[in-house]
C-alpha cells in the first residue's frame, strides 16, 4: 500500500513539474516571439488543467502577441473568449481579471480595465504578516505590461509608469519590469527616450543575458538614425543570446531600403532563429519586394492569401507597393483602400499613411486626400527625424497643389523639430512663402534668412523679392535699401555679378525716374549701369547711354541751364548733390 502511494506521488509531481515546465516553455516562446509554438503548448496546459488561472492568462498573452505582433485577425477575440469562459466557470482570480483588463485596453474600453486592474491589486495585496501593504509585483508587472501594449492611443502609459515603479521596488530581479516600463515610456512619446533607455539599461543589469532589452536600447538609437550607437546595443543583444530572433528582424527592416543585400543577411538569420508562420512568410515576400522581385513577391502573398494566412492585415500592403512598383498605381490604389477599411486602426503604421499619400498625390485633384493621409502618418510617428522626413513629402504635395502658404507652415514645422534652423531651412520656408505671394511673411522670413547667414547670396535676393512683392508697381520704393545692400554684396566680384548687378539697377532706376522724381540720383543709377557694360555696343551700354540722355535732358528742361547736374556713379545710385 505504501509503495503504492508513493507510486502515485511520484506520479503526480511528474506530471505537475511537467505542467509547470509547459507554461514556463510558453512563457519564454512568447518572448522569443515564437508565438505560434507557445500557443500550441499553452493550449496543452490549459487543456491539462482548464482551471488553472495561471496557465489561462499566459495562453490569452500568447493570443494578444499573435494579435499586437504577428498581426493575426481573430486572435484578440481568441483572447478575450478564453478569458470570459474562465469567468463565466467560476475561475474568478486576479488574474483573469488582468488579463480581460488588457483585452478592454486594445478595444478601447480603458474605464473598465482600470476597474478589473485596481480590484486585482487590492485582491492580491497582503494584509497582514510582515509583508502586509505589499502588493503583488507579478500582478503589477501584468497591469503595466498591458497599458504599455498596443498603439500610442490604447491604454495608459502614466498608470503603468507608476505600477511598474512599484513593482521594481518589491522585486528588484525581474527584468521583465524594466522592459514593460521602458516600452510605458516610449509610448509617451519621443522625449521620454532617455527614461525609456535608462529602464531597458537597468533590465540589462538586472539580467545580463536579457536580449529583449539591449535590443530596444538599439532600436531607440535606430530611430534616431544613429548608427554607430544602434550597432552598439544590437551587438550587445546578439552577444548576449544568439538565439534572440527579434534583433535580426531589427536589422532587416533598418537595410531592407538602404542595402537589400545586407537586409538578406539578416532576414535569413531570423528566420533561422524563429518558427516558421505568417510573418516569416511576409517577411520574405517583403525582402522580395525590395529585391526588385516584384513577380516573385507578388507570388508569395498570393499563396499566402490561399493558405492559413489568408488573414494576415498586411498583405493588402504588399499588394499594393508590387503594382505600384510594376506602374499600375491604380491597383496599388484599390489595395491601399482595402487595407484601411479592414485593418484595425491601430494595425496601420506610420509609414502606411506615407506610401497612401505619395500613392494618391500621383492622381490629379487628389492631393486633398495626400496630404490628410500624409497629416495621419505625421500625427502617429513618434520618432522625431522620420516626422522630419513625412513633412518633407507633405511640402512637396502641397507644391503640386500650388498651396503655398500651407507649405510654409509645414516647413517652419520641420525646421522647429531639428531644433537648429540651418541655411537650407531658412531657403525653403522664404521661398514658399514667396511663391504664396504673402510679402509680409516672405520679407520677415528674408531678413531673419539675412541676419542668420550674411554671407548668403540667396538670402539678400529674396529680401529684394519679398520687398518687391509688398510693392508691386515700385511705388513706394521698398526695394531700395534691399538692393542696394545687395549690390553692395554683389560688388565684391562685380565682374562675376554684374548682370544681377544692372538688373537691380533697372529697379532703382524706375523707382528714382517715374516716382521718387530724383532725376539726378536716376543719372546716377544709368552711370552705374555704363561702368557695369562699357563697351558701346553691348545692349546694356545702349539702354544706360540712352536712358542717361533722355534723363539729361529732362533735367536740364527742369533747372532751365542747358547743362546737366553734376552726377557721380558709386555703386547703389547715391549722388553727390
Amino acid at each position: 500500500m505504501k509503495k503504492t502511494i508513493l507510486t502515485m506521488l511520484a506520479v503526480a509531481f511528474a506530471t505537475s513539474l511537467t505542467f509547470s515546465q509547459t507554461v514556463e516553455e510558453g512563457i519564454k516562446k512568447i518572448y522569443y516571439l515564437r508565438i505560434r509554438e507557445a500557443v500550441e503548448g499553452l493550449e496543452k496546459a490549459v487543456a491539462a488543467k482548464p482551471s488553472d488561472a495561471f496557465t489561462i492568462y499566459w495562453l490569452g498573452q500568447a493570443y494578444l502577441k499573435a494579435y499586437t505582433v504577428a498581426d493575426s485577425k481573430d486572435a484578440l477575440a481568441k483572447a478575450k473568449d478564453i478569458y470570459q469562459k474562465a469567468l463565466n466557470s467560476g475561475v474568478n482570480d486576479p488574474w483573469i481579471w488582468v488579463g480581460m483588463g488588457h483585452v478592454e485596453l486594445l478595444e478601447g474600453n480603458n474605464a473598465s480595465a482600470k476597474q478589473r486592474f485596481e480590484q486585482a491589486i487590492t485582491a492580491t495585496t497582503q494584509t497582514k504578516g510582515k509583508n502586509k501593504g505589499k502588493e503583488d509585483p507579478a500582478i503589477l508587472n501584468a497591469i503595466g505590461a498591458a497599458n504599455a501594449d498596443g498603439g500610442s492611443t490604447q491604454g495608459d502609459p502614466g498608470y503603468a509608469i507608476e505600477k511598474l515603479k512599484r513593482a521594481a521596488e518589491l522585486d528588484p530581479v525581474s527584468p521583465e519590469i524594466d522592459l514593460n516600463l521602458g516600452v510605458a515610456y516610449l509610448k509617451m512619446g519621443s522625449d521620454k527616450g532617455g527614461e525609456a533607455v535608462e529602464a531597458f539599461m537597468d533590465a540589462t543589469r538586472r539580467n545580463p543575458q536579457y536580449a529583449a532589452a539591449y535590443t530596444r536600447i538599439g532600436r531607440i538609437y535606430r530611430s534616431q538614425n544613429n548608427t554607430e550607437y544602434m550597432n552598439e546595443w544590437y551587438g550587445k543583444a546578439i552577444a548576449a543570446d544568439p538565439a534572440y530572433g527579434p534583433v535580426y528582424l531589427d536589422y532587416f527592416n533598418y537595410y531592407k531600403d538602404r542595402d537589400v543585400n545586407v537586409a538578406k543577411e539578416y532576414l535569413d538569420k531570423f528566420m533561422a532563429n524563429s518558427e516558421k508562420d505568417c510573418a516569416t512568410d511576409f517577411f520574405l515576400a517583403d525582402y522580395l519586394y525590395r529585391a526588385g522581385k516584384n513577380q516573385e513577391s507578388l507570388d508569395k502573398v498570393k499563396d499566402m492569401e490561399n493558405s492559413a494566412c489568408k488573414d494576415y492585415i498586411r498583405i493588402k500592403v504588399l499588394y499594393a507597393y508590387n503594382y505600384d512598383k510594376m506602374g499600375d498605381s491604380l491597383k496599388a490604389k484599390s489595395y491601399m483602400k482595402e487595407f484601411f477599411e479592414q485593418a484595425p486602426p491601430e494595425k496601420i503604421e506610420p509609414s502606411d499613411y506615407v506610401f497612401a499619400g505619395k500613392l494618391v498625390a500621383k492622381f490629379a485633384g487628389s492631393e486633398d486626400d495626400a496630404i490628410k493621409y500624409l497629416d495621419k502618418a505625421i500625427e502617429l510617428d513618434t520618432s522625431g527625424i522620420d516626422k522630419i522626413q513625412f513633412l518633407g513629402i507633405k511640402a512637396a504635395v502641397l507644391a503640386r497643389a500650388k498651396r503655398f502658404d500651407e507649405q510654409t507652415n509645414t516647413f517652419i514645422q520641420m525646421a522647429k523639430l531639428k531644433g537648429k534652423v540651418g541655411a537650407s531651412d531658412y531657403y525653403y520656408m522664404t521661398k514658399s512663402a514667396i511663391d504664396a505671394k504673402n510679402c509680409m511673411r516672405a520679407d520677415s522670413l528674408a531678413k531673419a534668412y539675412l541676419a542668420a547667414f550674411p554671407d548668403q547670396q540667396q538670402a539678400f535676393g529674396f529680401t529684394v523679392t519679398a520687398a518687391k512683392l509688398c510693392d508691386v508697381d515700385t511705388s513706394k520704393g521698398l526695394a531700395v535699401d534691399p538692393i542696394n545692400a545687395y549690390n553692395t554684396f554683389l560688388g565684391k566680384d562685380k565682374e562675376k555679378n554684374k548682370k544681377t548687378i544692372f538688373n537691380n539697377s533697372y529697379y532703382l532706376l524706375i523707382f528714382y525716374a517715374q516716382y521718387a522724381k530724383d532725376l539726378d540720383k536716376a543719372i546716377a543709377v544709368c552711370d552705374t549701369m555704363l561702368s557695369l557694360y562699357p563697351d558701346p555696343a553691348s545692349e546694356e551700354n545702349k539702354f544706360a547711354q540712352t536712358t542717361k540722355d533722355q534723363l539729361v535732358k529732362a533735367q536740364q528742361k527742369k533747372t532751365g541751364t542747358g547743362t546737366p547736374a553734376k552726377s557721380a556713379n558709386p555703386p547703389g545710385g547715391k549722388s553727390n548733390q
